[in-house]
């Protein structure tokens, strides 16, 4: 379980003394008791399906922080964030790559073509349709590119 996961790494950070990695892991952490505190459950770990999303939220507020502190020139800042964005990202599953999430793209659009149920014009359907798909697999940017790309 991740959480658990989560809890084990927060005594490893304290032992080694890693305030960075200790800080980012409390934060993860916090999330996942609040959510289960609004779930009302009275389990001790929060589920993984539940768990990954707060990761995903954390790294996305991550890398718009490294943006705005590199726009406002405060690259100690950025490179603090940037840190945490790697140790936040270690506990999401391997992305595919951009070059695979194209061949599922064309593999979808080719199916779509055959069942006379395409139509180019519903770009919108089809990348909705592809990123609840590869969900956890892939990164919705690039799925949104690759479709507009093959179209």
């Amino acid at each position: 379980m991740l959480h658990q996961t989560i809890k084990n790494q927060i005594k490893e950070a304290l032992r080694a003394k890693d305030t960075l990695r200790l800080d980012a892991l409390r934060g993860l952490n916090a999330l996942c008791l609040n959510e289960l505190i609004a779930m009302g459950s009275s389990q001790e770990f929060l589920p993984d399906d539940k768990v990954t999303p707060l990761i995903k939220r954390s790294i996305k507020q991550r890398k718009d922080s490294i943006e705005q502190f590199q726009k406002g020139g405060r690259e100690d800042l950025a490179q603090r964030e940037q840190s945490e964005l790697v140790i936040l990202s270690s506990f999401l599953p391997a992305m595919i790559s951009l070059q695979e999430v194209r061949l599922i793209v064309r593999e979808r659009i080719a199916t779509l073509k055959s069942n006379d149920s395409f139509d180019p014009k519903n770009s919108g359907k089809i990348i909705g349709m592809l990123i609840k798909e590869l969900s956890g697999k892939a990164d919705g940017n690039d799925v949104k590119k690759a479709v507009e790309e093959i179209l």
